[in-house]
């Protein structure tokens, strides 16, 4: 039999507070570029993430992944280091990094990209509001 490859996901959540501004601008220019999203006192979302892991099954388990073994990747690379916290003030991966949706997701990528086996496929989405999603990569 052909081997097949197939896509599971894991849908998770986190809460996360920023402030989109490039130090590089004036503060004119940065309301005029992030709007609302530059607010000094920062603002916040409820992202909900879903990670996406494509490969074949293994035919030992009728896995592509363990999904446990997803969920408790994802608490400990992304939901823990992120979840309730101000992402410009509290995480190191955005201390010098903006962070938009786009960034946020290829961050997040990066993260979970280094902990999977390399026959493994990732994709991220990202969805900042109900309307607003980015993924990562296309």
């Amino acid at each position: 039999m052909d081997k097949k490859r197939v896509a599971v996901f894991r849908k998770e959540h986190f809460n996360a507070a920023h402030r989109l501004h490039n130090p590089e601008w004036s503060d004119e220019e940065n309301k005029r570029v992030f709007g609302k999203c530059n607010n000094p006192h920062y603002h916040g979302h409820n992202y909900e993430l879903i990670v996406q892991v494509i490969g074949e099954v293994d035919p030992v388990t009728g896995f592509v992944m363990d999904m446990k073994l997803l969920s408790d990747l994802i608490k400990d690379r992304v939901t823990d280091r992120f979840d309730h916290k101000n992402l410009n003030l509290d995480t190191e991966e955005f201390k010098t990094l903006n962070p938009s949706a786009e960034h946020i997701a290829i961050v997040i990528y990066d993260s979970l990209r280094s902990q999977l086996d390399s026959s493994l496929d990732l994709k991220i989405r990202l969805y900042e509001t109900e309307r607003n999603f980015v993924e990562y990569p296309v």
